[in-house]
């Protein structure tokens, strides 16, 4: 098999979107810290959890909105467990599942660290774009993301899907 190098103008793209992603995950990452003590996984678990009916997700359907694995996941709801923002329960429909609840306490979290989460994302993404480039930016981004989420041979079975891996066979519990 022959490797099919970047071309030029591929590796410049691939190198600005990889500097654009670091540097934009790292300045939402540094506000939530500051700002509610959190990194940003945990907000977006908190946030995903608050736009669902009731709360509550499955621990895998979670996983899958998160695009993180399983055993990531466990961990940070078991750290959120413990500040009292998610609980976790018995899935009433799959006895091996869990379901993650967004607490009272979970949601206020949440809406006082939502506004300077916003102003950061609007100010370090949105504000540097035209509307036609956030247009252009999500049909991209849902063309890449409905790749990848496809069996097509290059990319690997379904099963491959972060939310579908097991580090061990111990993590159950998502």
């Amino acid at each position: 098999m022959t490797t099919r190098w970047l071309t030029p103008e591929e590796q410049r793209a691939w190198r600005a979107y990889m500097a654009g992603y670091l540097l934009l995950e790292d300045a939402i990452d540094r506000q939530l810290q500051q700002e509610a003590g959190m990194p940003h996984l945990y907000y977006s678990i908190l946030a995903h959890l608050s736009e669902t009916a009731e709360r509550r997700l499955r621990m895998t359907d979670l996983a899958e909105r998160l695009k993180i694995t399983r055993s990531r996941l466990t961990y940070a709801v078991t750290r959120l467990e413990k500040d009292g923002l998610v609980r976790r329960e018995d899935c009433p429909w799959d006895k091996r599942g869990s379901v993650a609840v967004l607490t009272d306490e979970g949601m206020t979290v949440l809406e006082n660290a939502a506004p300077g989460h916003v102003e950061t994302v609007r100010a370090t993404l949105f504000d540097r774009l035209t509307p036609e480039q956030v247009g252009q930016l999500e049909e991209i981004f849902t063309q890449v993301a409905r790749g990848l989420q496809e069996s097509d041979g290059d990319a690997g079975p379904p099963e491959e899907l972060p939310w579908r891996r097991r580090s061990s066979p111990c993590s159950g519990t998502a």
